[in-house]
């Protein structure tokens, strides 16, 4: 889960967690992971008020090298069609319960643009080296289907 050690790099470096929003190709690539000769990463930021989440509308576009294998549920027309149609509901299904007043955001990844969701660090870890940030992660964490 090489996205896990993005996101724990974002987590305890301001400076690379700017780049990854900025371009999240470019900051991957400094810790040594690409993707496919064309395609663009992009990162999305969970905050108080905004929980991002990803899908592949129209095939199953996805970060394999930052996310490792997608899970078939990815794949699933159910999942592709009911998520940008409800996607509290689809995230309920999943045992995530967010307050009304957080808007969610559906992402699309295409052939041209993958998508990884950059989770809020949760509470309490402020002690936690990098390692063991990343070990929090999971890839449904990095899709918005779940939080970390």
């Amino acid at each position: 889960m090489n996205g896990a050690k993005a996101v724990a790099r974002a987590w305890v470096d301001p400076a690379f967690r700017a780049r990854l929003l900025a371009d999240g190709t470019a900051a991957v690539a400094e810790l040594g992971f690409t993707g496919q000769a064309g395609q663009r990463l992009r990162v999305t930021e969970n905050t108080e008020t905004v929980h991002n989440m990803i899908v592949c509308t129209l095939c199953s576009c996805y970060p394999l090298r930052l996310l490792g294998p997608s899970p078939g549920w990815y794949k699933s027309e159910a999942y592709r069609s009911r998520v940008v149609r409800e996607p509290r509901a689809v995230l309920g299904e999943f045992g995530v319960t967010l307050p009304d007043d957080v808007r969610i955001t559906v992402w699309d990844s295409s052939a041209d643009t993958r998508y990884m969701v950059l989770p809020r660090r949760p509470a309490g870890t402020g002690s936690l080296n990098e390692a063991e940030l990343a070990g929090l992660v999971s890839r449904n964490g990095l899709i918005g289907t779940a939080v970390v």
